[in-house]
């Protein structure tokens, strides 16, 4: 249960990603004041391909919102009511061309929780075999290999900061030193 109380919800705009709405609240203190929400309409989806030798699967894209070039692993918007585990599969292969024999969930995860409803889950792929990929559109994407170590350099250099690839590349190296892979 929340201490936070809504006097009023206004859409200010809305797409078939995301909705931010403007509200009137009484906040934890009793306070009137306002808050910014953004309603993503999908959940986020992010897919750990594994190898037998624990190297991390990474795609490379341009990413409009930073103006910039990212590594992360696959990752895709999963629609409300389609099943998480269906849309990791077709991310999967959608962007790297990867099938995965064996899936294990990982884990749920809330990104930005201060201003954003959204929701993710992240699965670990193993067990895979190769085929073509079908990117989208809007996807330019380059595909590659690294060692669960060199994933691990790039996160503590800032040369990967994507939130889904650092929970996904330290949640590997938690279960691989506990022994649970």
């Amino acid at each position: 249960m929340t201490d936070w109380k809504t006097i009023s919800k206004k859409e200010i705009y809305n797409n078939a990603w995301i909705e931010v709405s403007h509200h009137e609240v009484i906040n934890p203190s009793g306070n009137e004041g306002i808050y910014g929400v953004v309603h993503f309409h999908n959940k986020a989806i992010g897919i750990l391909a594994v190898d037998e030798d624990f190297n991390i699967v990474l795609v490379g894209q341009d990413r409009y919102p930073l103006n910039a070039y990212c590594w992360e692993i696959p990752e895709g918007g999963c629609p409300i009511g389609e099943d998480n585990l269906f849309t990791a599969k077709r991310e999967l292969k959608e962007e790297t061309g990867l099938e995965a024999n064996d899936w294990l969930p990982l884990c749920t995860f809330h990104l930005s929780n201060s201003v954003t409803d959204e929701v993710g889950q992240l699965f670990l792929a193993r067990q895979l075999t190769a085929g073509e990929s079908n990117p989208e559109e809007t996807e330019n994407l380059s595909v590659k290999k690294v060692t669960l170590e060199e994933a691990l350099n790039k996160i503590e250099a800032g040369e990967i900061t994507d939130a889904i690839t650092i929970i996904g590349v330290y949640k590997l190296a938690l279960m691989k030193a506990k022994g649970e892979l």
